[in-house]
């Protein structure tokens, strides 16, 4: 559960950056499909325009980096959620050696003025 007292969501955003890759479209490294794509799914008009400009923020220091792909991350309105299938609940814990598509690109988000 997300606590700003405990991690600001500019924080957070940076986290979820630098930790995969955004220009996949609906995929992380092999695996495919819907539930696969790179989404922020704000609660407040305040977080929906920090991951706005995050976006803006990260797709200018990928083209910095010689990164010209364009960033696919939906951005929209949190809606309902729904918990994943119980074979995707704690997958790399029941599965030690399974397979983990999530990786940064190498590109970090710059510090916010």
């Amino acid at each position: 559960m997300y606590d700003p007292a405990v991690v600001s969501y500019g924080d957070l955003l940076k986290v979820f950056w630098e930790n995969h890759d955004p220009a996949q479209g609906m995929r992380q490294g092999n695996d495919h499909g819907t539930q696969y794509r790179s989404a922020i799914y704000p609660t407040t008009p305040e977080q929906e325009q920090e991951a706005n400009a995050s976006l803006k923020q990260f797709q200018q220091a990928m083209r910095t980096a010689g990164d010209e792909r364009t960033i696919t991350t939906e951005i929209a309105a949190a809606k309902p959620f729904y918990y994943a299938e119980d074979e995707h609940q704690q997958y790399l814990h029941k599965n030690p050696y399974g397979y983990c598509g999530i990786g940064g690109i190498g590109v970090c988000l710059p510090p916010q003025a």
